[in-house]
């Protein structure tokens, strides 16, 4: 009997892959690492085929983790990053960069190499900017292909296909050419509430040929999250994995979306899944967040609305920050006592991050005391929301001649309080635009720890769940080959019988909540203060 499923991950390092029981309970993990090319320019690029062979020797890892035999595997799913990715007719890979090497034929979702083809797409005004708060992000694919066709433009017309990494994953494991309504939707512009793309954004932007086309490069059939694909596993791919030929195999989602289908379906202490009322918060190098509502609603900044982008038959509006988790490793590498910090740590079998939090943790709710007259607005990659502007950039008040240990979890301590009061930024703007929040589902790495997630709790003012397993997003991506694996079955459905809430972190009262306050009011000040220095010196 068929009764194991496995979901595979693969985020920006590391492609991971989980066994989980009919129930959402999780058996056996493995991961392998993801090589990553940095380039001037902001360029970030990896390779589609390491990414397979990391994703193989995951899922065999994670089997022999979970003793379980190939012949129990119900259904596949995958999430990925939303990174571009381009292949030849015939499936070879052809190189986005100006290295030659047609391996590195993916560009990283955090590559801002487009970001003035983003910037002109933006000036354009089309009324598909409406389903992305407004402004186009560097982040997503259609500024990235116009940078591709004026930059490389041999390689852009020797692609046959240009894939979001999830939906190449789906074909290399089927070899069905479907896309997911959760990427294009999201990434692409595609118009999902229509079921079309629209032919006048492509020819205003300077992509008419992909119309020309009938979008055959980009994806004529596009389906739901978790509908099955093709004839399932086909038998080059299931040979790489280790599983048996036809196992079903599930439509993708991004890897923040698997986040939020993971998380958010669980019944809370009074049995209540409502899902329209629960922020999905995915903590992890970058952070997203995704709320989901019955309406439309359009957030001026903030990307979506998007139509079953995430769960079906709702409408999905999705903030977040470029730089989150690795802002933070970036912030602590500043201070003058990080060489000293890591020796300490590592002497004590640690990393340094968790570490510094060991340092802070004990104090609960009251370290925020610790970055008295320290702020900090993390923006190192830029705001992606609510301002959706890639150009901004950190600040850092309060420093001083500091340069011991000692100080060093004082500035962690800002650094996550800056990560908190960007999402409580965001939580205010959802809600002068209708969409009130009554619950954050964390996940995500840098969201494991009660010490985070209380943080969070009180920086916002908004109460924190957490789901009944540390990989949210792996279960995720198995839900959608539960999904696959059973005809008339919902993501809805599989959400109610996979996924459940365990503990709550409320937030604190009383003169923390006021520090937190006026904190949060430093916060807006220092950010509204970086753009007007920005302004002084645009119009040079």
């Amino acid at each position: 009997m068929r009764r194991h499923f496995i979901g595979v991950d693969v985020g920006t390092g590391s492609a991971r892959a989980g066994i989980f029981d009919a129930s959402g309970r999780l058996l056996g993990a493995a991961k392998a690492p993801v090589e990553t090319w940095h380039a001037p320019g902001q360029r970030v690029e990896q390779s589609g085929e390491q990414i397979w062979q990391a994703i193989a020797s995951s899922v065999r890892g994670a089997l022999a983790e979970a003793a379980v035999a190939p012949e129990t595997i119900g259904g596949l799913g995958f999430d990925a990053t939303c990174s571009l990715v381009a292949v030849a007719a015939d499936g070879s890979p052809v190189g986005i960069g100006d290295s030659g090497d047609d391996q590195r034929n993916v560009m990283v979702w955090m590559d801002h190499r487009a970001t003035e083809e983003a910037n002109e797409i933006t000036a354009s005004g089309h009324q598909v900017l409406r389903y992305v708060g407004g402004r186009i992000s560097p982040e997503m694919e259609t500024p990235k292909l116009l940078w591709l066709k004026r930059h490389l433009p041999a390689a852009f017309a020797r692609a046959g296909h240009f894939f979001d990494l999830a939906d190449y994953l789906t074909w290399r494991a089927t070899g069905d050419l479907a896309r997911s309504a959760c990427t294009v939707t999201c990434k692409w512009t595609y118009l999902a509430h229509e079921q079309r793309w629209d032919a006048s954004y492509f020819e205003t932007i300077g992509l008419g040929e992909l119309v020309a086309e009938g979008f055959a490069r980009i994806g004529t059939r596009i389906v739901e999250p978790g509908m099955p694909l093709g004839q399932g596993l086909g038998a080059a791919a299931a040979a790489d994995l280790g599983l048996l030929p036809g196992t079903p195999v599930g439509a993708a989602l991004i890897d923040a979306h698997a986040g939020g289908v993971g998380s958010l379906g669980g019944a809370d202490a009074q049995g209540r899944t409502a899902v329209t009322q629960r922020l999905a918060y995915i903590f992890g190098t970058s952070a997203c967040s995704m709320a989901s509502s019955e309406q439309p609603a359009y957030v001026d900044g903030v990307w979506g609305p998007y139509y079953s982008a995430m769960l079906p038959g709702l409408w999905l509006t999705e903030g977040g920050q470029s730089a989150a988790g690795s802002a933070i490793d970036h912030l602590v590498s500043l201070h003058p006592a990080v060489a000293v910090a890591r020796e300490v740590a590592e002497r004590q079998g640690q990393a340094l991050l968790p570490w510094l939090e060991a340092q802070v943790a004990v104090r609960g709710s009251a370290a925020v005391a610790l970055a008295e007259g320290l702020h900090v607005v993390p923006e190192f990659l830029g705001n992606r929301s609510p301002f959706a502007d890639p150009d901004a950039r950190a600040v850092i008040a309060g420093l001083t001649l500091d340069r011991e240990v000692e100080g060093l979890p004082a500035l962690y301590v800002a650094g996550l309080c800056g990560i908190a009061y960007g999402l409580r930024q965001l939580l205010e703007t959802l809600s002068r635009d209708g969409i009130a929040i009554e619950l954050i589902v964390a996940s995500g790495g840098a969201a494991q720890s009660d010490f985070v997630r209380q943080l969070l709790a009180d920086a916002t003012g908004v109460p924190v769940a957490v789901s009944d397993t540390e990989e949210p997003v792996l279960r995720g991506a198995a839900m959608l080959g539960a999904v696959a694996a059973a005809d008339g079955t919902s993501v809805l459905d599989a959400m109610g019988r996979m996924a459940r809430l365990d503990r709550v972190f409320s937030p604190v009262q009383g003169a923390l909540a006021e520090e937190h306050r006026r904190r949060y009011a430093a916060f807006e000040i220092l950010q509204g203060a970086e753009r007007q220095v920005r302004g002084l010196f645009a119009a040079r």
